[in-house]
């Protein structure tokens, strides 16, 4: 049976770019399962599955409805355990914690500022007045003086990626020689500048650069499928 996964999307239904539901659509390819995505825009969230979460990615595999990019990954282990691991057991999932709030705490903050005016200009009329006013609410500021740290704040962004670019010295992925969940944590958060702005957030000589290269060329190339943004 298909998993669905639900999808966020703004005005051009063929662009997910949440770094989130990019995290499950890379664990659906991992783990080599069929799924179907399904568009979702911010304003169709609280109707997903009658509501069950506020935020998206959700899937539901036959009468299972799972939310949140982390709980899913889990319950695809669990449920798929024949299948390719997304964790190598316990101590790769509590190591996927520390990644995961390490990503949330140090990269998001500074790409989802980059790209933020990028990702309002692509939802639609009524999206785009909930984008704004939510945003605006949670930041305590315009929009656009939040996105002013774009150019001041990049070469910070870019230090702040050391510890990353460093591990890439003696191994090709955070989960060795193969990618697991880490990696897709760390790359969802990339790809999500990547399909939204052009804004060159990463040095094409950067060892990061390169080991985003090998994660979007995974699964026969699922981060390919969207175009980088022009």
């Amino acid at each position: 049976m298909t998993i669905l996964l639900y999808d966020l999307v703004g005005h051009d239904q063929t662009r997910p770019y949440s770094p989130h539901c990019w995290k499950t659509a890379m664990s659906l390819a991992h783990k080599g399962l069929d799924f179907e995505t399904v568009p979702t825009t911010f304003l169709d969230v609280p109707a997903v599955e009658g509501g069950v979460s506020k935020t998206i990615p959700v899937i539901r595999d036959g009468n299972a409805v799972v939310a949140d990019s982390f709980q899913i990954a889990l319950y695809l282990d669990q449920a798929y355990p024949e299948r390719p691991t997304l964790f190598g057991g316990e101590g790769g999932e509590a190591m996927a914690r520390f990644i995961e709030r390490w990503s949330q705490m140090t990269l998001h903050p500074y790409l989802g500022a980059a790209a933020l005016m990028d990702i309002y200009r692509r939802q639609n009329e009524a999206n785009r007045a909930y984008f704004r006013e939510s945003r605006e609410a949670r930041f305590g500021k315009k929009l656009e003086d939040v996105a002013a740290v774009r150019e001041s704040g990049l070469a910070a962004f870019r230090a702040s990626l050391e510890p990353l670019r460093n591990m890439l010295t003696y191994q090709p992925f955070i989960g060795g020689d193969a990618p697991l969940y880490p990696d897709y944590i760390v790359f969802g958060a990339l790809q999500w500048v990547r399909v939204t702005s052009p804004f060159q957030y990463l040095a094409a000589d950067d060892p990061v650069s390169g080991w985003f290269e090998r994660c979007l060329d995974l699964h026969d190339g699922i981060g390919r499928t969207v175009d980088a943004a022009a």
